[in-house]
Parts: C-alpha cells; sequence; structure tokens
C-alpha cells in the first residue's frame, strides 16, 4: 500500500487523512481535540506544544502498518496566527490564533502608520482587521519586549508544522498573504507594511522565504518520523493554509466554483487567475496555494453560532436537525446576528451576538435553533455577493465542513443563495486538500486540476438545489437581516 498523509490544524483539533493513492480512496482519518484559551479581552491563544502533542496523539492512533505506508505529507494549518521563534527555534510565546480580538488598536496603530485604510489596499490589497498576523507582532513588541528582542523568525502555524517535520523554515504564498505584510499583486512582501509594524527594525529579515510552486520543502527528519511512526525522508510538500487546502480539496483550484466552507469561522472564496482586489476591505485579497489567487470572505461565528444555540437548548444533532425542519423558513422573524466572539465582516471585532425580532408567539427553540443556522448562512450569502460584484463567478456553491453535514442547512443554503450546492463524497476539507497536494510530489508534472478531477466524487445524495418559493422567501429575510446589522453595527462600531 502506499499513502499520502493531509494534516490538518485546526482551531479545535488537528485532524489526519491517509489517503491511498492506489486504491483512490481514504484508508484512515484520526484526530485530536485542541485546548483553546481565551478571555475578555478578546485573546485567543494556544500553545505550540499542545500541536505537537495532538500531532502525535492523532498519528498514534493510526495503524502502524498504515503508518509504515506513507510516501509524502502536506500540512494545512489555521491562518493569520503567529508563532514567534528564536534563533534556536524555540517559541517565544503562547500563539495568538485567527480569533484573537485583542489587538484592535495595534490594527488601528499599523494602518495609520501606512497612510490609512486605502494605501493599505493600495500597497498590500488587504487592510488589516484584527486577526491578521501584522497586528500581533507589533502587540510582541508592545506587551513583552524581552520576547520580540529574541525574535529571530515569524511564523504562521502551519510553518511551525513543517519545522517540526522538516527543520526547515518556510512560507507560501497563500498562507502568508494571510499576515497582511504581502504585496498579492507582487507576491512579494511590502516594504510600507513592514514599516508600519515596526520602523525600528527590518522585520524582512525575521520572514522566511517564500514559496509559490507546489515542491518539497524538506523530507521528514529522523527524529520526527521516529516520534511519529512514519517513514524517514519522505517529502513534505509546501502546504498552506486551511482556506488554500480546503479549496484544493473542494476543487477549487480553477475559476467556476466557490467554495463555502461552514466550520467554527465561516468562509467563501473563489479561485481566480489574477489578483481580485476589494476596494471595500470585505474580500481578502489572498493568493491561492496552486499559482493563482483566492478572494475570500470569512466570518467568525459560523458552527460557533449553531453549537452555542444547540448547548443552550441540549439539543443533540439529531434532535437539532428535527427543531430545525419543524420552524418555517424565517424562524417566524426571529433573526440571529452571529458576533458572539466579536465580528471581521462586519469589521466589528468588539460585537456580540444579538437575538431580535421576539415576540410573544416566537418563542420557541425550534425558532432560535433555525434562527442560529440561517443567521449564520445570511453572513455568508453577503460574501456571495461581495464576489459578485467583484466580477467573480458564483454559479455553483461547494459546501464542505461539519455544517455540511446538516442536510437542512444545505437546503437552507442553497435558498438563502439561489444556487445548486454541491457535496463531495470527501469530507476532509484541508486535510483531504493537503492529502492531494501531497499526492502531487509523487506524480511529477501532474496538475493540481487534474488530480481533483480524478480523486472527488459528487455525492449526489447531498447536492440539492435551490427552491424558487424559499429563494423569495429568503430575499425578505435576508433583507430584515442586512437592517438588524446596521442598527447592531451602530452599538458595536
Amino acid at each position: 500500500m502506499n499513502t499520502v498523509v493531509g494534516i490538518d490544524l485546526g482551531t479545535q483539533a488537528l485532524k489526519l487523512v491517509f489517503y491511498d493513492v492506489d486504491l483512490r480512496e481514504v484508508a484512515a482519518v484520526e484526530s485530536s481535540p485542541l485546548e483553546l484559551r481565551q478571555d475578555d479581552s478578546g485573546a485567543a491563544e494556544q500553545l505550540s506544544q499542545w500541536w505537537l502533542s495532538a500531532l502525535k496523539t492523532a498519528f498514534s492512533g493510526v495503524d502502524p502498518e498504515l503508518r509504515a505506508s506513507a510516501r509524502a505529507l502536506a500540512v494545512s494549518g489555521q491562518q493569520h496566527g503567529f508563532v514567534a521563534i528564536d534563533s534556536a527555534d524555540r517559541v517565544l510565546a503562547p500563539v495568538k490564533l485567527w480569533c484573537d480580538t485583542s489587538t484592535e488598536d495595534e490594527c488601528a496603530e499599523i494602518m495609520r502608520e501606512a497612510g490609512g485604510f486605502d494605501a493599505c489596499i493600495e500597497q498590500a490589497g488587504n487592510p488589516i482587521p484584527p486577526g491578521y498576523t501584522a497586528s500581533k507582532i507589533r502587540w510582541l513588541k508592545k506587551k513583552l519586549p524581552r520576547e520580540y528582542e529574541k525574535l529571530d523568525a515569524i511564523l504562521l502555524p502551519h510553518d511551525y508544522l513543517n519545522l517540526y517535520l522538516t527543520g526547515e523554515r518556510c512560507m507560501e504564498m497563500g498562507d502568508a498573504s494571510g499576515t497582511g505584510l504581502l504585496d498579492v499583486r507582487r507576491r512579494d512582501w511590502s516594504p510600507a507594511m513592514l514599516r508600519a509594524v515596526d520602523h525600528d527594525r527590518d522585520l524582512k529579515e525575521c520572514l522566511p522565504p517564500l514559496r509559490i510552486g507546489n515542491e518539497a520543502v524538506g523530507e521528514v527528519r529522523a527524529d520526527a518520523a521516529a516520534e511519529l511512526g512514519i517513514p524517514a525522508g519522505i517529502p513534505v510538500a509546501i502546504g498552506g493554509g486551511d482556506n488554500m487546502m480546503g479549496a484544493i480539496g473542494t476543487g477549487n483550484v480553477e475559476p467556476g466554483n466557490v467554495t463555502m466552507s461552514l466550520g467554527t469561522s465561516g468562509t467563501v472564496y473563489a479561485y481566480a487567475d489574477k489578483p481580485v482586489i476589494d476596494p471595500g476591505g470585505n474580500v481578502a485579497a489572498f493568493c491561492s496555494s496552486t499559482g493563482g489567487w483566492l478572494p475570500l470572505l470569512c466570518t467568525m461565528n459560523c458552527t460557533v453560532t449553531t453549537e452555542l444555540m444547540r448547548n443552550l437548548f441540549g439539543a443533540g444533532l439529531t434532535a437539532f436537525e428535527s427543531r430545525i425542519r419543524q420552524a418555517s423558513r424565517g424562524s417566524e422573524g426571529v433573526i440571529t446576528l452571529p458576533f458572539f466572539n466579536g465580528e471581521r465582516t462586519p469589521n466589528l471585532p468588539g460585537a456580540r451576538g444579538c437575538i431580535v425580532g421576539l415576540d410573544s408567539r416566537n418563542m420557541k427553540p425550534e425558532n432560535f435553533l433555525r434562527s442560529a443556522v440561517e443567521g449564520a448562512t445570511f453572513a455568508l450569502k453577503f460574501g456571495i455577493d461581495e464576489l459578485a460584484a467583484l466580477g467573480v463567478g458564483t454559479a455553483n456553491i461547494v459546501l464542505t465542513g461539519g455544517g455540511a453535514n446538516s442536510g437542512e442547512w444545505r437546503q437552507i443554503v442553497a435558498d438563502v443563495c439561489a444556487s445548486p450546492v454541491t457535496v463531495y463524497e470527501q469530507q476532509e476539507g484541508a486535510a483531504f486538500g493537503a492529502a492531494l497536494q501531497a499526492m502531487q510530489l509523487l506524480e511529477p508534472g501532474a496538475l493540481i486540476t487534474e488530480i481533483c478531477r480524478m480523486n472527488l466524487t459528487r455525492n449526489d445524495d447531498r447536492c440539492c438545489e435551490p427552491r424558487r418559493e424559499a429563494v423569495k422567501s429568503y430575499e425578505d429575510a435576508y433583507g430584515r437581516y442586512q437592517q438588524a446589522v446596521a442598527a447592531a453595527s451602530s452599538l458595536y462600531a
């Protein structure tokens, strides 16, 4: 047996996929949960050693013979996290994550130093919202100056696992574009943005080499191989951010499809063969990990919202599905604004979740549960509309992420977005995308488009079409949602 391994370092768990390249089927899936430290300041942090522990635990759950069959691997990782490394490759501080909103002041300072919001977009293609890596670097300088003095390398979460596996420091274009430091048009670091973060120090010296093509960044070190039970010396692909690997895992590697990920955060993104810059800054002008670009809109509260509501009403997954089916479209006027952890789009880092439209007749558990799904979907519908306004085709939506397991949610997406929804048999998302990227190393000259076509299978039972009556109903409900967002924005801006 010959397998490739995809590793996805998420927020809530680390996942592994072993993919049999001969039979073209998933041979094993394993995961290990991760702790998340959050507080009232908006901080959201993890320790890097938790990631390594989870990695070892996940691998230990796979049959030793299967582990020995690995021929290549690649790493997907949550974007934007800042792993501060010293000259001996030691991590200097807890890792501030993508969902950390405690650096709002640093974001404002960086954009002011760069000349303002519009200047940031001109220099790099993106503004600096809370969550991006740039503000975390400035935060470290202000709050932990001794650690900052020792800073020798700026890495992202997937880069850190690559470092553990291979001993090599590097960064690829897709993940790098989420730092706020990369000029996505030129695919190179922006001198202006680097100075805006720290005008006293040349931060470029701390940034690792950039990679654009999928090539091996190194080979698995003997020590790491022994700890994980995999062969030493097998190649490690460039990897990428979870959205970039999710694009590969959903076949979104050429113009046409849009991927919607219903995970802890919600994302909507599409492949483009040229930079797509949003003057309003809602759509991130990211690069892809396949040589193109990946315009993307992110919300910070997707399955976060549904999990909070499920826990509130003690509804297991089966009961959750049944109850949202019982409720009518529009949840009898109950509207959930899913800003429980602050929000990136709209840019309201200090926002809190709101439920509006309540009266004495609609105060029912099923309405609260369905409105949570609808609110999270409306937030992503905004992304679909924004992509379309920028000229990005949105004729078909490919769903991925944990929320895509809900049949009712899949149909709500189709109806809200007035678009067909496609779901693939391979539901491991970013981890599967990483496995396909690793597979490319074993097939010299193979195009990633062909690898995706050969290894992705449509699940016809889970695909769905929009319903005309439902589309009209949701147009009205979405309008009411937008009015509620505007009202809440005045509270939290």
